[in-house]
């Protein structure tokens, strides 16, 4: 008897077959958003799941589910699944690091700019009929981006990257926080100096937010920080949703704290906090950063890998690509 499967959300009908060679599988293809029991049902019976963000993965659901034994996530990012609680219980976590590196700082580079150059607001003023006559020498001025210092914190794979199209392509001075400080030849090779997070905040004229979202995270860019930043600076978030505070971002928006801030990520998605759709000077986009045909594709692809090979299946039987918590493939329970 064959081993079932369960693929939370629509993916590439391609890749489903893939597992379907493999597994029993139960797809989603209507791409509904199950609620946690939903969820719980439809998990009944299968040993894995290739799963999303908008899926919670917690000790509740652990326990109504003992027969699972690998959850395979879609997306870098996975605060969506308690780790520590999947570890506990003998039940493989993975990921799908690296292949979306370069499209996700292209898309927080664009993200920047159209910010810094109030893109989404003068587009919005266009097709009102606003524009009746030529412009003002003020009209929709922003901030340069040539030449202006960048501000990076979290300097993982993305931020890295976001530093060299800055550094390399628009002669941008670039700064970083991070946990630690990168070797000297990766900071070399990024142009990029690293500094205290005060400083990061105090200097910066455009910052972009990569750090990854944990519970020491949340909120590492609130009130506080906003005001340590320039009136004239613009902010960015491809992180994750927490890691700034929206409602104190909302507010710094509407006071003039900072200049103008692009948001591709937001907490409690996708709610979109109320106050924030009311500023003018906020580009919003519905956590896209990873959104190009290639690079959804090399995601579902690698989290099929994962599932098949977290179950004993295909040519890296019991070896899946990108774990998460790798102790478990030690523990017999690891595979089905």
């Amino acid at each position: 008897m064959r081993a079932s499967v369960l693929v939370t959300r629509a993916s590439f009908p391609d890749i489903v077959d893939r597992l379907r060679a493999n597994f029993d599988v139960t797809d989603n293809p209507e791409d509904t958003i199950w609620t946690q029991p939903e969820l719980i049902a439809r998990l009944q019976g299968k040993v894995g799941a290739m799963t999303a963000g908008s899926d919670r993965i917690d000790a509740t659901l652990l326990d109504a589910c003992p027969q699972l034994k690998a959850v395979c996530n879609i997306g870098v990012g996975y605060n969506n699944v308690d780790v520590e609680a999947c570890t506990a219980r003998g039940v493989l976590v993975t990921n799908t690091p690296d292949v979306l590196t370069d499209t996700t700082a292209d898309f927080g580079f664009a993200l920047m700019m159209a910010t810094a150059r109030r893109i989404t607001e003068s587009e919005h003023f266009l097709r009102a009929g606003e524009w009746t006559k030529t412009g003002r020498y003020d009209m929709f001025v922003g901030s340069d981006v040539h030449g202006s210092t960048l501000g990076i914190l979290g300097m993982g794979r993305i931020g890295q990257a976001i530093a060299r199209r800055g550094a390399f392509g628009f002669g941008m001075r670039v700064i970083y926080h991070n946990r630690s400080q990168l070797a000297p030849d990766v900071e070399e090779g990024c142009r990029a100096r690293y500094v205290d997070k005060e400083t990061l905040l105090r200097e910066s004229d455009h910052l972009i937010v990569v750090v990854p979202y944990s519970a020491s995270s949340n909120h590492a860019i609130g009130t506080a920080e906003l005001k340590q930043m320039k009136s004239s600076a613009t902010l960015t978030n491809i992180a994750r949703g927490g890691v700034v505070d929206d409602a104190a971002l909302a507010v710094a928006l509407n006071e003039g704290s900072i200049a103008a801030a692009g948001l591709d990520v937001f907490e409690g998605e996708p709610v979109v906090c109320p106050a924030l759709l009311a500023q003018k000077n906020v580009v919003l986009t519905p956590h896209i950063g990873s959104a190009s045909v290639s690079t959804r594709r090399a995601m579902a692809a690698l989290c099929a890998d994962n599932l098949i090979a977290a179950l004993g299946h295909g040519a890296s039987a019991g070896k899946p690509p990108t774990p998460v918590n790798p102790q478990v493939l030690t523990r017999p329970t690891a595979t089905a």
